[in-house]
């Protein structure tokens, strides 16, 4: 009977012991295990597991702790592979690349007839009342000249043509869409300039030239725009990208942007930028976006200047490869003061579009001269191309450099050039930019450049193109580290959108936004990191690709 009892009571403690264990564990929705987790916190500490529950993450640590913890509805084994905090574009054209799409993709054409054979068959498929397309490039061209309008008035003498260029910041349109737009060779416009020869217009043009033709360009619709959106979430996702900037949309298209959030159509974070000259930029600036909102727009998008690549960006000194042009600043100093002074007077932040010396050194004394007395603004300078050595010093964390490492890739051919040696020092100064910031922020500016994420890792740490080139990197001096590069992308990208409370870097109570890697981007070869891929993508723990 002695005996009996004694077995009884053992096994109601054993029973007990397993309930009490089986209690103690915490309900998560996810555990990961055995991962190789660059979790790029405050010490880039590395970590094999982690738990989530309720979109956020709970825990990250060993596989046995955490398997000994949580009781999860689901587990995923990583069998080893890389994962990293969901990547950022700091600076992109999210709308921009969806409806690039519905027109003639011109990148990559080798010359200007290949221009002229897309454009043929486009126009063959669609048969478009006003045909439009994006990405030609003439410093890809052998001759690198800019093209002219008459072939495109042989072949479309009836159908207005207009074909912006790769960087947006010049237009190549036939005569039928300069009669529409009432433009001749009188035409002359503040921040921008129409190309001609022997006093006519050879159709290409410039910045603030571009203005009356898009004004008779017609309009996506409300179905465009949404089917726009989403193509451009799809391919963001599969790159492992969780959160993107769309650097300059109107009200209208945040609007929907928030409204397909809200339905969950749209799961991708986006930090859209409305452009500076939205009819809605005082009812922004006073009441913002409200409360209970699908995206958070917190900023201004300003442009400066044009581009390098058509000698649009403003310099201090003229062209090496073009004496007497300096370029042309889009907004004067004097109005990109005046909203500066306006823009630190609400909650939102500027951030400006500044490629040349000239922009760059306005811009920067702008900012610093509205921001005295107010700290974490975190305002932007985007692209911050080139920057005289004098002007560096009024970088900061309050004042951040935003950058596109693949324009430099694109753009060193060319470069010298346009700038001369001596310049160019000062030009794609990345690891100087970051040394005087102590942060710097990285995109791609697709579509005008690709969206690949990796190319842009890549770009920054290798200083190299596709093809390995040039042997020792461009500018090799100003190359960032891989963990650095990876901040860029994650946690300083997410500062510079105020949501490094929420997002950027894989810790508990951060939203489990997470990137399973087909490779360790921080081990393997420096070359390898340019064929990375994402395997899977996760945001607020769900799996979207």
């Amino acid at each position: 009977m002695q005996i009996f009892k004694t077995l009884l009571f053992s096994s109601l403690i054993s029973i007990l012991v397993i309930s009490c264990n089986s209690q103690e564990k915490e309900k998560a929705d996810l555990l990961v295990i055995n991962a190789t987790i660059y979790t790029v916190d405050s010490t880039f500490s590395k970590a094999k597991a982690m738990a989530v529950k309720d979109g956020k993450i709970l825990e990250l640590g060993s596989s046995k702790n955490l398997k000994s913890k949580y009781d999860p509805k689901k587990s995923l084994d990583a069998e080893g592979q890389t994962i990293v905090p969901g990547l950022f574009d700091a600076h992109a054209h999210f709308l921009g690349y969806g409806l690039g799409t519905q027109k003639v993709d011109l990148r990559g054409a080798k010359d200007f007839d290949e221009v002229l054979e897309r454009v043929k068959k486009f126009q063959k498929r669609e048969k478009s009342d006003f045909i439009t397309g994006r990405g030609w490039d003439q410093n890809s061209w052998p001759n690198k000249k800019f093209p002219k309008k008459d072939k495109l008035d042989s072949i479309f003498p009836e159908t207005p043509v207009a074909l912006t260029r790769i960087d947006g910041h010049a237009m190549l349109v036939n005569q039928k869409a300069l009669d529409l737009a009432k433009i001749d060779a009188s035409a002359s416009v503040e921040g921008g300039s129409f190309k001609k020869e022997n006093g006519k217009l050879t159709g290409v043009l410039i910045d603030n030239a571009q203005n009356k033709l898009k004004n008779i360009i017609p309009a996506p619709s409300e179905k465009d725009l949404a089917k726009a959106l989403l193509r451009t979430q799809k391919k963001c996702l599969s790159f492992g990208l969780t959160t993107v900037s769309d650097a300059g949309v109107s009200h209208n298209v945040i609007q929907m942007m928030d409204s397909l959030t809200l339905k969950n159509e749209l799961k991708i974070g986006l930090y859209p930028m409305l452009i500076y000259n939205s009819p809605h930029l005082d009812d922004y600036l006073q009441n913002g976006m409200g409360k209970n909102k699908g995206v958070s727009c917190q900023a201004v998008k300003l442009y400066g200047d044009g581009a390098l690549g058509s000698r649009g960006a403003a310099l201090k000194k003229p062209y090496a490869d073009d004496p007497g042009n300096l370029g042309k600043m889009i907004v004067s100093p004097e109005r990109i003061e005046s909203l500066a002074a306006k823009v630190a007077n609400s909650n939102f932040q500027l951030n400006t579009h500044a490629i040349g010396d000239s922009t760059n050194s306005v811009v920067l004394k702008a900012y610093e001269s509205v921001l005295d007395g107010k700290p974490d603004r975190r305002w932007r300078v985007e692209h911050a191309q080139i920057v005289d050595s004098v002007d560096l010093r009024h970088y900061s964390k309050n004042i951040i450099p935003s950058v596109q490492p693949t324009h430099a890739i694109s753009d060193m051919d060319w470069a010298g050039a346009r700038l001369g040696e001596e310049r160019l020092k000062n030009a794609y100064a990345y690891k100087r930019l970051l040394k005087q910031a102590g942060l710097l922020v990285l995109g791609t500016d697709f579509p005008v450049e690709e969206m690949n994420p990796f190319r842009t890792f890549y770009a920054a740490v290798a200083r190299k193109d596709k093809l390995g080139k040039p042997k020792n990197g461009f500018m090799s001096s100003q190359s960032i580290t891989r963990k650095q590069a990876l901040k860029g992308m994650t946690i300083w990208a997410a500062y510079s959108q105020f949501s490094d409370d929420k997002k950027g870097s894989l810790e508990s109570g951060k939203q489990a936004d997470f990137v399973i890697l087909d490779r360790d981007l921080m081990t393997v070869s420096m070359d390898s990191t340019l064929n990375t891929q994402a395997k899977a993508t996760y945001i607020k723990g769900e799996k979207v690709f």
